[in-house]
């Protein structure tokens, strides 16, 4: 029984250490302009978050290609308008935003 306990508490850290700051990937979203062009449940000029947590979704590598293409803007995912870069945006930044986002872009 004490093994299933720390276990199970070893499972919840894990799980905490993970879990999304939305408050501030909200934050950051808001303060670079993101939220101009995406919505977190509807299309505006770009995709909304939602869309792109589920076209993502179980994609291993997701985290990793949206960070670039955050980066660096990029064209022709979803639609012919174009993402500017954002290489002023800090690459901890920039993946906590992503996070979020693949997180299904949770509420605050």
């Amino acid at each position: 029984m004490k093994q299933f306990v720390i276990a199970t508490l070893m499972l919840a850290a894990a799980a905490s250490a993970h879990a999304v700051d939305a408050a501030k990937a909200q934050d950051i979203a808001s303060k670079n302009a993101c939220m101009g062009c995406h919505q977190v449940d509807k299309k505006l000029v770009g995709p909304s978050f939602k869309d792109v947590a589920a076209k993502y979704k179980g994609d291993k590598g997701a985290l990793a290609k949206l960070t670039a293409k955050v980066k660096n803007g990029g064209a022709g995912v979803w639609g012919p308008v174009p993402m500017p870069a954002n290489a002023g945006v800090s690459d901890a930044d920039i993946k906590t935003v992503v996070e979020w986002v693949l997180a299904g872009a949770p509420a605050k």
